[in-house]
């Protein structure tokens, strides 16, 4: 039984098994990429949301309140409050042009929307990766498991050696890509639901930071709670966004 493993896959292998070890290698390193650098992108969103409340909106003015956050480009609420800006002095400039038959409001709603799915695009690249290889790593293995009994069992009929010992070990060895298609499988399953429930908690944030960025825009002051008297246009943007 010790001629038997992995080292015996590989020696022992085809084209096609060893073809099939290397693709869930890949998938696997591919993975395991995934979760890393979005678990990452997610922990650092989640660190700014807890800051934006205290350091944004408690600001002196408008571009304090930029610094506050960061100021960096690569900062969700820093693009979010640019772009509010950007389309509040582009709508009050050119009135003659198309969209300056629209009110502020709408203007600026439609163009907070529109920074919005960017960024929710962006957070959610990769997650179909993760899909895609925990639905389908286990079958690549079960048909390399497939592939290898098949294989197996010829070697052993051309011997004529049908010994319970001497099926079990082939036989056995061929298993191994099935737990390679799990190993895979497994980790990327996980990392995709754990993904998915954190980048839904950063979207609830990010339409709550949008809100305020609206009625700040429209009114000149933020909106408090859902309770608040002069919410007005601000909710418009919730539905939207939604």
């Amino acid at each position: 039984m010790q001629q038997y493993g992995l080292a015996h896959v590989w020696d022992q292998g085809d084209f096609v098994t060893r073809g099939i070890a290397l693709l869930l290698l890949v998938m696997s390193v591919l993975s395991w990429t995934v979760i890393v650098v979005k678990s990452w992108q997610a922990w650092r969103l989640k660190r700014l949301s807890k800051t934006v409340e205290q350091d944004f909106w408690h600001a002196g003015d408008f571009d304090d309140g930029i610094q506050r956050i960061g100021g960096a480009l690569d900062n969700p609420y820093v693009v979010l409050a640019l772009a509010g800006k950007d389309a509040t002095e582009h709508h009050q400039s050119n009135v003659k042009e198309l969209h300056g038959g629209m009110n502020t409001s709408d203007w600026v709603a439609r163009c907070l929307k529109s920074s919005m799915d960017e960024i929710v695009a962006r957070m959610q690249a990769g997650l179909a990766v993760l899909a895609s290889i925990g639905s389908t790593a286990p079958f690549v293995g079960l048909f390399g498991t497939v592939w290898g009994i098949y294989h197996a069992l010829l070697a052993i009929g051309a011997s004529g050696q049908t010994s319970i010992d001497h099926v079990a070990g082939p036989v056995g060895e061929a298993l191994i890509m099935t737990a390679f298609g799990l190993f895979v499988a497994i980790p990327a399953v996980l990392g995709y639901n754990a993904l998915t429930r954190s980048n839904k908690a950063n979207v609830t944030k990010l339409n709550r930071f949008v809100h305020g960025l609206h009625a700040y825009f429209v009114t000149g002051a933020r909106v408090r709670s859902s309770r608040h008297e002069g919410r007005g246009e601000g909710l418009k943007l919730a539905a939207r966004a939604q």
